[in-house]
């Protein structure tokens, strides 16, 4: 559970996680949110308007096999009763690790999470390749190319002088 926990923390610091029922509830229906996560000692009231708000936003929804005080131990507000996790990598990373607890009871929900990350990855990579005007800064062989690249043949990236100053040449 110290691995779950510490990458909710993770979440956290990055201005990634979403705390309390209503905004749990509304990354839910702005579909920010992508993995909705319950205490284990939510009310059933709690539980139950988190499951339908991920299931209104087509999002996973699991409950958390950490109380209200570890929670609030980790993230450092409150005793919040559900959380939800902006991030598809770090929701893939959580559901992963609660998967390797129980795997009967988690297994599909990361399988999922995992294709879902990966698929963001990908728009990710290609919007960023759009914004260079194309150039993702790999090689016809799809390698970083560091070197005289015998696959595609392209040259290394050009790199400034350090030891001089701009303006003062070599």
């Amino acid at each position: 559970m110290n691995k779950t926990l510490s990458l909710i923390g993770i979440a956290k610091k990055a201005g990634l996680l979403e705390i309390g029922g209503d905004a749990v509830s509304a990354a839910a229906r702005g579909r920010k949110a992508r993995l909705i996560l319950s205490a284990s000692d939510a009310s059933a009231a709690s539980k139950r308007r988190a499951g339908a708000a991920a299931s209104a936003g087509g999002i996973a929804y699991a409950e958390l096999g950490a109380s209200k005080v570890e929670l609030a131990r980790v993230i450092g507000r409150g005793l919040p009763g559900t959380i939800a996790i902006m991030d598809s990598g770090l929701a893939f990373g959580v559901a992963s690790r609660l998967s390797e607890r129980d795997p009967e009871k988690y297994a599909a929900l990361a399988e999922a999470l995992r294709e879902n990350a990966a698929r963001e990855l990908t728009r990710r990579r290609a919007r960023t390749a759009r914004k260079r005007g194309g150039k993702s800064g790999r090689g016809a062989c799809g390698k970083a190319c560091g070197a005289d690249c015998a696959a595609c043949g392209q040259s290394p990236p050009k790199t400034l002088n350090r030891t001089t100053t701009p303006g003062q040449g070599g």
